[in-house]
């Protein structure tokens, strides 16, 4: 069986500005000698992420958080205890564990854990209650101290009333990604134990348009509602930078290393591989939304199963050039099959096989394999059934 699920998309979207810089302009990238238009992969696999969540893809017991307010959610699930009490005995097992929170209760960092991570550790408090009650007074005689010698930063980990290797341990072994689909996906780092970070299953390139853009200007007024009568002039005037470009996106999965970060599980693997493929083709990042309205979905969704990833943003080097029989779309799918049957033929791809949704006919025009689908399910029901064999 192929390793690898590609995903190959031709998405145009109208006026926008999906994925801002520093400066509010749409990101950009030279590609080909040529400036194009970018939405970068981290503004892509959020989109994706919280698609999932939002519209329960795969079921909440399997999906991950990422949050600095770890403390404050764990105290919330203790609703019957005085919220203080259950805080001192949270930052102690946190300290136990090697992650730093703040004067202000958040994690010095976001951690991403899986909803089964987080009611594992609360149940772990519950059940060491005393201990840990004890540990916390030991840290906060540590940080008293250090605050009356002057030092500016105690981290109240020395002092911990005892050896606590066991209980280290014992917390430890409960940050094992909790079968949370997301991680298993994206992957996940924690800087202070890196053995309990992820490899990610999940690889997602930078979205760059298939054709040369220019950015573009949008001078805009705001009228006072209560301005009198004989009173000129607006009451705001601004101006945003937007883009209106056709994107090949790709996007590639580990089918192994996924199997492998669910804990074995291939039925619950296959299921996060038909939440991925729903989520990436109708994700869409939220940026300047309310001043675009740009939900364009993809005129061209390819999956192809390989046992070697092939990113195929080559087909647009030389850039794609508008002509007035064709879209930029169906010209952008014409150019990826193109570079698909060179591909093969220089390579040999054998067993390589594909599944599409072509909107635009240019697939078929080329005269390119693969198993047509007419609805997105069709393409999410190959997948999982070629998986599953």
């Amino acid at each position: 069986m192929a390793k690898y699920v590609e995903y190959h998309l031709i998405q145009s979207f109208a006026p926008s500005n999906l994925n801002r810089d520093d400066t509010g302009a749409p990101k950009d990238a030279m590609f080909g000698g040529y400036r194009r238009a970018r939405i970068s992969s981290q503004c892509l696999k959020r989109a994706i992420r919280l698609y999932m969540k939002q519209h329960c893809l795969v079921d909440p017991q399997f999906m991950a958080v990422r949050t600095r307010k770890l403390v404050r959610q764990l105290v919330e699930q203790f609703s019957d205890v005085d919220a203080g009490e259950v805080e001192r005995r949270v930052i102690a097992a946190l300290n136990i564990l090697g992650l730093d929170v703040t004067g202000e209760g958040d994690t010095e960092y976001l951690l991403f854990l899986g909803a089964e991570e987080v009611r594992k550790l609360k149940e772990a408090i519950g059940s060491h209650w005393k201990r840990l009650g004890e540990i916390a007074d030991a840290q906060e005689a540590e940080q008293t101290q250090a605050q009356d010698q002057g030092n500016k930063k105690p981290t109240g980990k020395k002092s911990t009333g005892g050896k606590v290797e066991d209980l280290r341990q014992a917390l430890t072994n409960l940050l094992d990604g909790g079968k949370a689909v997301d991680i298993a996906l994206f992957g996940r780092m924690l800087a202070d134990r890196p053995e309990l970070s992820r490899e990610a299953a999940c690889q997602v390139a930078h979205a760059i348009s298939v054709h040369r853009v220019e950015r573009e200007f949008d001078y805009y007024t705001a009228v006072d509602d209560l301005s009198r009568e004989g009173e000129s002039g607006a009451g705001m005037i601004g101006e945003t930078e937007f883009n209106a470009a056709t994107y090949y996106r790709y996007a590639v999965i580990d089918w192994e290393t996924l199997v492998e970060n669910l804990q074995g599980d291939r039925e619950l693997a296959a299921k996060a591989i038909g939440g991925f493929t729903e989520a990436i083709v109708r994700a869409i990042p939220t940026g300047k939304q309310n001043s675009f309205a740009a939900h364009n979905l993809p005129g061209f969704v390819g999956v192809a199963l390989r046992s070697c990833p092939v990113n195929l943003a080559n087909a647009f080097e030389a850039p794609v050039w508008p002509r007035a029989d064709k879209s930029i779309s169906r010209l952008a799918v014409e150019a990826l099959a193109r570079e698909e049957n060179r591909m093969r033929a220089a390579y040999g791809f054998d067993g390589h096989i594909w599944a599409y949704m072509d909107l635009t006919e240019g697939w078929k025009a080329a005269n390119e394999p693969g198993d047509a689908q007419d609805r997105l399910e069709g393409l999410v029901s190959w997948l999982q059934e070629r998986l599953g064999a």
